[in-house]
């Protein structure tokens, strides 16, 4: 038996009963017939848009932003009908219990009349909430650039840059973009912010290399006096295209990293630099990817190879789970370490001193924003594009302003 044929079988379980219960909750509250084949076309034309789009992309296309857009379709009316399924279901359960007692009682129960109705309604009233907060996530979400800015105070930061700034971008996933001018208006977002050092912290693509030919002009304006560095991700691998040779894939690896240098950054792979100013200097360490469940090609090691343990150093490793297994603790004393990778599932609630959540944090223990331990710092870039999911809804893309000073 294939692989995929169980997990296919539990996934149309778990849509018939959404569906089943979304279903049910409409034809309770309304007896038009006109509303009830609405309802049920869309759907339908959703799941046939779905599984033509997956067997009509060829493997070595990658993820398209045509399957972007029917994975988006499908999240954006599935995601509420759970709330209904919450509802309805558990008023199943309270009926079932009080048809139970009924039979073993002398005083039988009777049901409230219009209950199922007036719960229908809430129910749909509850799903209303993250229907139209999909579809703004995709409609708008995806370019609600919000710009993060953190002052990081470090006692043998070199005085020259005490006020020292460094904007870091990440997760730009060029293969997802279709709107040149929301584009266009982050990047210009990015060059307002004016930071003497510009880092990007991997993913540049999807797929492969020819996702960003329509945006090298735009992302080569970016400007930094200090300069402008990267490193890889894991989608710059080439190791997300199916049905293509290992030399294909070394190919394209290639001309991944030859993106790099067409839009002025210099990429570090395994490598570090030293940035000067008034004669002193900091250090500037670029891994390739380390990922606990992904691609574990970056050697800190290597990368770390001439740096001592008194320069003041800033680490770049895509992963941040990077920083959990090798770096926090590390002898040589990483000061502060950029990542990015978990986009923050792009899904979520984030209300500034009152509530930060996101599935994500059940995979990564630092998955959004700034962490400390042992008096190091990591800061995890929500990322600038999106992937998977063409929106975001509560987790917005994240360009991060960090000033270093003196304490």
């Amino acid at each position: 038996m294939p692989r995929w044929v169980i997990p296919l079988l539990i996934a149309s379980v778990i849509i018939f009963v959404l569906e089943y219960y979304a279903y049910q909750a409409i034809k309770t509250i309304t007896k038009n017939r006109i509303i009830k084949w609405v309802w049920l076309l869309i759907g339908i034309g959703i799941y046939l848009n779905f599984l033509y789009v997956i067997f009509t992309t060829p493997r070595s296309a990658g993820q398209t932003t045509e399957f972007q857009m029917a994975v988006g379709m499908m999240i954006t009316i599935l995601i509420p009908k759970v709330f209904i399924l919450v509802v309805l279901f558990g008023e199943d359960v309270i009926r079932w219990i009080q048809k139970i007692i009924s039979w073993i009682s002398s005083n039988p129960t009777q049901p409230i009349p219009g209950r199922r109705k007036f719960l229908s309604q809430i129910a749909l009233g509850l799903a209303a909430i993250p229907f139209a907060s999909f579809l703004y996530g995709i409609i708008q979400g995806r370019y609600n650039y919000k710009v993060l800015k953190y002052q990081l105070a470090f006692k043998d930061l070199p005085d020259a840059f005490d006020g020292f700034t460094i904007t870091q971008i990440s997760d730009i996933h060029s293969g997802s973009f279709t709107n040149k001018e929301k584009i266009q208006y982050g990047v210009d977002m990015i060059n307002e912010q004016e930071s003497d050092l510009l880092l990007f912290t991997g993913d540049i693509v999807n797929n492969k290399a020819s996702e960003m030919d329509d945006w090298l002009d735009m992302f080569s304006d970016l400007k930094a006096p200090y300069g402008k560095y990267a490193i890889l991700g894991n989608h710059d691998y080439a190791e997300y295209i199916r049905g293509i040779s290992e030399e294909e894939k070394e190919q394209q690896f290639e001309e991944i990293k030859n993106i790099h240098p067409k839009i002025g950054f210099d990429l570090l792979c395994n490598e570090n630099r030293y940035i000067e100013k008034e004669g002193q200097k900091i250090a500037l360490i670029g891994v390739e990817n380390w990922g606990k469940n992904f691609k574990q090609a970056g050697d800190l090691s290597k990368a770390s190879k001439g740096i001592s343990k008194e320069d003041f150093k800033i680490l770049m490793s895509h992963d941040p789970s990077h920083w959990d297994a090798e770096v926090k603790q590390a002898d040589l004393n990483y000061h502060l370490t950029l990542s990015g990778h978990t986009h923050g599932l792009q899904m979520g609630i984030e209300i500034p001193g009152w509530i930060k959540w996101s599935p994500s944090k059940y995979v990564y223990r630092q998955w959004a924003g700034l962490y400390e331990e042992y008096g190091r710092y990591i800061n995890v870039n929500r990322g600038f594009g999106y992937h998977a999911f063409p929106g975001r809804v509560g987790i917005w893309p994240e360009i991060t302003v960090i000033e270093l000073k003196k304490a």
